[in-house]
C-alpha cells in the first residue's frame, strides 16, 4: 500500500524545506509566502496535514482562526494597512492554509497579481517586521 507523500507545507514545517516562520506553536505554524500578493502575505498552517477547511476539527479550525487573527493584527502593524486580507482557497497545495496579507484596497485580493519573484530581502524585512509586530501585541 502506497503512502501518501508528504505536502510541500509540511516539508517547511520539519525542515526540509526552507521557510520564513513568524509563528509556531504545537499545532500550528505561520510563515512567509514566496509568491506575495502585498509584503507580508503569509500561510497560517496546521502542522497536521488536513486537505479542505471544511473536513476540520471545529476546535481546531477555531485555533488556526484564532492564529490567523492574530498574524492579522500584526501584519496590519508591522505594514501600516488599515485591514488585513484573509482567503483560504486551498486549490494549490492539498493542506490546508489561511492566506493571511495587508490589504490595502480590492486589487489586493488577487492571485493573479502575485509577486512570483520577490526578493530574499523583501521577504526577511518582511519576517521581521511581522515578528516584531507580534511581539508587540502578545
Amino acid at each position: 500500500m502506497l503512502m501518501p507523500m508528504a505536502t510541500v507545507f509540511t516539508k517547511i514545517i520539519n525542515g526540509e524545506l526552507p521557510g520564513r516562520f513568524v509563528y509556531e506553536d504545537d499545532e500550528i505554524v505561520a510563515f512567509l509566502t514566496i509568491e506575495p500578493m502585498t509584503q507580508g502575505h503569509t500561510l497560517v498552517v496546521p502542522r497536521e496535514e488536513i486537505d479542505k477547511w471544511q473536513d476540520v476539527d471545529p476546535d481546531v479550525f477555531a485555533r488556526i482562526m484564532r492564529v490567523s487573527q492574530l498574524i492579522g493584527k500584526a501584519v496590519c502593524k508591522a505594514f501600516n494597512a488599515e485591514r488585513a486580507g484573509v482567503i483560504i482557497a486551498g486549490l494549490e497545495v492539498p493542506h490546508l492554509h489561511v492566506h493571511v496579507f495587508p490589504a490595502y484596497n480590492l486589487t489586493d485580493f488577487g492571485f493573479a497579481n502575485v509577486d512570483r519573484n520577490p526578493s530574499p530581502e523583501s521577504l526577511d524585512e518582511a519576517q521581521a517586521k511581522i515578528k516584531a509586530a507580534l511581539a508587540e501585541l502578545t
